[in-house]
């Protein structure tokens, strides 16, 4: 069976596209969205509904500028540039000069790359009218948000983005949170947005003539084989904290102890505050209680967020990064004396920020072995419960936890310097308060 696609109204030739898509592959055909993103597991069969669905609608609409990119210019030419020309070496031809695939009515894919985001600026000011993402996942929300904004023009051709994407890399929290979660913001409207899942056992084509490759797919790693084999976005290679479950370690609000310590762990920056009202009860068992994650705030605002957010609470001091005890050029004061001087502050106190050590810390605390982990995280911390599976390793160092994506690591930090705090419980006998320590005295102005 093949498709029948009519390049122009006026023209009644008709082109012929061999191949039978499986049920997956038709829906995402068929799919109108203004976003559609196509993904799972390894071997579902999505390269080659990308690169049919762009040759179709280059053949259906004259003139239509669409733009193919992967993270890499060798990756794009080896996974779709080279299968293009073999499959539809009659209809369309290469430039090299334009780094674009060709067709006679006028109509083109360019391709581009953009393996890191420097490279996404050169998208810029760049209209086109269908762009196809290969292994979205690989791009970072940044990236993303770039060529979102390429996508317009002023004929009248559908604006469409296809994306095909797997579980992990950097672009893995945004792809999970906007297509398999549906975890809109303000600024995205849910219509706009479908996801297809594909698993390899809808390939038949694959199956039939590969078998071998699901039982290669099932002798790998478990978590490695949940994501590729299952498509599973919970778990994927490179997870920080393949420790963390939802199941164990995610609590109702109503189970916190009354009889319990409350303080604030806070991260800083103008991208992202990221405050949690944490509580230990008598056991030292520790909860994430509430959280506060705003992006664009001044030091001023940011405190008046914690102000806010610990107005319902008996909250007994705050633990911050180190780094706001440093004096600002602008204004010659800490960024601990602009928000400390805000009513309703909690004390602060200095974070110990030491990475490695902290992050090994909050693995403990994640630990389930004893039966009953020693972290407990609130349903009302939803930024917390996204994001602290989301991090990944370092490849560099992998006892630490990766900066990419950043957008995910707020939230972490802020329960990193919660755990090393090292705040007592409360006594069943008599309440003598938090011990804040002592900040070590670090310059002639401390």
């Amino acid at each position: 069976m093949s498709t029948t696609f009519s390049p122009t109204e006026n023209e009644e030739r008709a082109v012929r596209i061999a191949g039978i898509p499986n049920p997956k592959q038709q829906e995402f055909f068929n799919s109108r969205t203004r976003f559609t993103a196509y993904g799972g597991a390894r071997g579902g069969g999505k390269s080659w509904a990308l690169r049919r669905k762009l040759v179709a609608m280059c053949l259906r609409y004259e003139g239509l500028r669409c733009l193919l990119v992967r993270r890499t210019m060798p990756e794009l030419k080896s996974n779709h540039v080279i299968p293009m020309l073999r499959e539809y070496s009659g209809l369309l031809r290469y430039s090299d000069t334009d780094k674009a695939l060709c067709f006679d009515n006028g109509s083109r894919i360019y391709l581009g790359y953009c393996a890191a985001d420097k490279d996404a600026l050169r998208y810029q000011g760049q209209e086109y009218d269908v762009i196809a993402i290969d292994e979205a996942t690989q791009l970072s929300e940044y990236r993303f948000s770039i060529f979102k904004a390429c996508l317009r023009g002023t004929s009248s051709f559908p604006r469409r983005m296809y994306l095909t994407c797997n579980p992990g890399g950097i672009g893995h929290a945004w792809v999970k949170r906007i297509f398999v979660d549906r975890e809109f913001r303000d600024n995205e409207d849910p219509d706009d947005y479908s996801f297809i899942p594909a698993l390899v056992f809808d390939n038949r084509v694959l199956t039939d003539s590969d078998p071998d490759y699901v039982s290669s797919l099932l002798s790998l790693p478990e978590r490695l084989r949940d994501a590729w084999l299952y498509g599973r976005w919970d778990v994927f290679e490179g997870q920080f904290f393949p420790e963390f479950d939802t199941a164990v370690h995610v609590c109702d609000p109503s189970v916190i102890p009354n009889l319990s310590k409350r303080f604030v762990a806070l991260d800083y920056g103008f991208d992202m505050l990221a405050a949690l009202v944490m509580s230990v009860d008598e056991t030292g068992r520790l909860y994430a209680v509430r959280e506060c994650c705003v992006s664009g705030l001044t030091l001023t605002e940011a405190a008046e967020e914690v102000a806010r957010l610990c107005a319902p609470f008996s909250v007994e001091f705050c633990v911050a990064s180190p780094d706001l005890w440093n004096r600002r050029q602008d204004s010659g004061k800490s960024g601990f004396e602009i928000m400390q001087s805000v009513v309703g502050m909690p004390p602060m106190t200095a974070a110990d920020n030491r990475r490695i050590a902290g992050w090994r810390v909050l693995r403990e605390y994640l630990n389930p072995s004893s039966g009953t982990p020693r972290l407990c995280i609130s349903r009302e911390c939803p930024e917390l419960i996204r994001c602290l599976p989301a991090l990944l390793c370092d490849p560099d160092r992998p006892e630490d936890a990766s900066d990419e994506p950043h957008s995910v690591t707020h939230a972490p930090e802020a329960l990193r310097y919660a755990v090393m705090s090292r705040c007592p419980p409360p006594s069943l006998d008599t309440d003598n308060g938090f011990i804040i320590p002592r900040r070590k005295k670090q310059g002639f102005f401390d």
